[in-house]
């Protein structure tokens, strides 16, 4: 099975509760058939409180190709945002494969025209 999505760097839609704290962790809003946002990070009911410093903005995909539901692929998302091991931060704003794949995206921006990367992923880790 191939889900195509696309993941926009923001969207100027944002969602506010009545509460003091922002929306919940885990929010998805569908502002169309094929437009969706996901709240990646939020406040957390068992903490009773938001667990960051910023206000959180909300991770905009939009369906491609997909046979999964958007709540579905929201749930693989949001899941995939809890996998950073190496930090104590209970959340990130993007799913480990794309922040990873980002970070050694920047690293080898640096190698020069003659220079080789390595082959093995865990030497940019």
């Amino acid at each position: 099975m191939l889900e195509m999505l696309w993941l926009p760097a923001d969207d100027p839609v944002r969602l506010f509760r009545s509460a003091a704290h922002p929306p919940l962790r885990g929010t998805l809003l569908s502002v169309n058939d094929q437009r969706h946002i996901l709240y990646t990070r939020g406040s957390v009911p068992f903490y009773g409180t938001y667990p960051g410093m910023y206000i959180p903005s909300p991770l905009p995909f939009r369906l491609v190709e997909t046979e999964s539901s958007p709540e579905y692929l929201a749930d693989e998302m949001l899941a995939l945002t809890k996998m950073n091991w190496n930090q104590t931060q209970l959340d990130g704003r993007q799913p480990i494969t794309i922040r990873t794949a980002d970070r050694v995206g920047e690293i080898l921006r640096h190698l020069g025209p003659n220079d080789r990367p390595q082959g093995c992923c865990a030497y940019y880790m």
